[in-house]
């Protein structure tokens, strides 16, 4: 399956961006999917992820609150709306989608997923 990241952009702190993710196949829906970010010089993080129901969801402590995820099996779509968002939040955004839903697993482990998309940048400015 191959992930399409757009809607990355330059904005100014405290400003919005919603970021969206395109699937390639129909079986969207059966995939738990989630977003990672990566600093320069940093490791990948986890930000946050959404079941292939899309009845649960799960955030990093640094995004709760400001971030939301959300999917649209009609459109294979999955989204992650930015408010409130800080300089810190400067990164590329990655979107990536599991075979196996989370269970009780935490999502924040990147050896979970199984295809990854190529990144849409993101610059908060202060």
């Amino acid at each position: 399956v191959q992930l399409v990241e757009s809607g990355g952009g330059l904005v100014q702190a405290g400003g919005s961006l919603r970021l969206s993710c395109a699937a390639s196949r129909r079986t969207f829906s059966y995939y738990a999917m989630a977003w990672f970010r990566q600093a320069p010089g940093k490791e990948r993080e986890f930000v946050a992820a959404i079941s292939w129901s899309g009845t649960s969801t799960y955030y990093a402590e640094s995004v709760k609150g400001r971030f939301t995820i959300s999917r649209d099996s009609a459109e294979n779509t999955v989204y992650l709306q930015m408010t409130t968002l800080k300089p810190d939040d400067t990164a590329d955004y990655y979107c990536a989608a599991a075979i196996v839903d989370y269970g009780s697993t935490w999502p924040g482990d990147l050896r979970f997923y199984d295809y990854w998309g190529q990144g849409t940048q993101v610059t908060v400015s202060s």
